[in-house]
């Protein structure tokens, strides 16, 4: 069992904990030892204190074909952690608009009124294809799981003049695979991860399956605690735990929680 420590990126409308990870360009060098190479996903918690750009991430097929062999998509999903009373996201466009419609308001800096907002609170789940156009608004804080790639192409950015990458990011959008917002079912399975929600109510216990390469290893991270610990099958006596940790469980290792506790349990696929 290893508890992972973030890796901290300022951003101009927050910050980012990169909570998980073997990119390279936020590397946990103790995570990829312990997993013998490169995992699969990306973890991270975003504090969104303003609105991220619209943006986009391509799929597998995209990331290769324009950033070339190696690269992976981003299909991603966000589990809400915190909100505002007025948060919302950025979950799609309208339908009806073609993709010159849609250049020309970027370049024309109004694609608002082309894209679909929704209300958000805590405790709602966020499924994100590869090719949907979505944004974080302010007063968010995120747990996010994705697959292991850091390439954003940017629509529209709210009047802050960054980069778009309006050729690039038309050509990945897609308009399928999204499911209505709403508050975690409790399971989820995509093409690249699951996820299970364990609330911890005196005691419980997992194995990690015995399996080879480093999708084998399983995430848990910790959703919110209380007086909770948690210990191999080798200790006696647990460490405590605390919300938005995360611990990394080895193939063949078992683990046990002990008092208060909500739990996502992340594999890879």
């Amino acid at each position: 069992m290893l508890k992972l420590d973030a890796i901290k990126s300022e951003k101009i409308w927050g910050y980012e904990l990169w909570i998980a990870s073997t990119h390279p360009n936020g590397c946990q060098e103790n995570f990829k030892n312990a997993v013998g190479g490169d995992y699969p996903l990306l973890v991270k918690v975003i504090q969104a204190n303003e609105s991220l750009s619209i943006q986009v991430h391509p799929d597998d097929d995209f990331a290769v074909k324009l950033e070339g062999s190696g690269n992976r998509g981003k299909t991603e999903c966000w589990y809400v952690l915190d909100a505002a009373p007025d948060a919302q996201i950025v979950y799609g466009i309208k339908e009806g608009y073609s993709n010159d419609v849609l250049a020309k308001a970027i370049v024309d800096k109004n694609l608002e009124q082309y894209l679909e907002m929704v209300p958000v609170k805590k405790g709602d789940f966020i499924f994100i294809p590869a090719g949907t156009v979505h944004a974080i608004g302010g007063g968010l804080r995120l747990m996010e799981v994705q697959q292991s790639c850091d390439l954003t192409y940017r629509l529209y950015d709210w009047g802050r003049d960054r980069e778009v990458h309006i050729e690039k990011g038309l050509a990945v959008i897609k308009r399928e695979g999204m499911i209505p917002v709403a508050p975690f079912p409790g399971t989820f399975e995509c093409e690249y991860f699951k996820m299970n929600e364990v609330t911890v109510k005196g005691g419980w216990s997992m194995l990690c399956p015995k399996g080879e390469g480093p999708e084998a290893t399983q995430l848990l991270y910790v959703i919110s605690a209380d007086k909770a610990v948690i210990r191999t099958s080798e200790e006696k006596v647990g460490k405590p735990i605390a919300s938005e940790e995360i611990y990394a469980i080895a193939p063949g290792e078992k683990i046990t929680v002990e008092g208060s506790a909500k739990i996502m349990k992340i594999l890879a696929k």
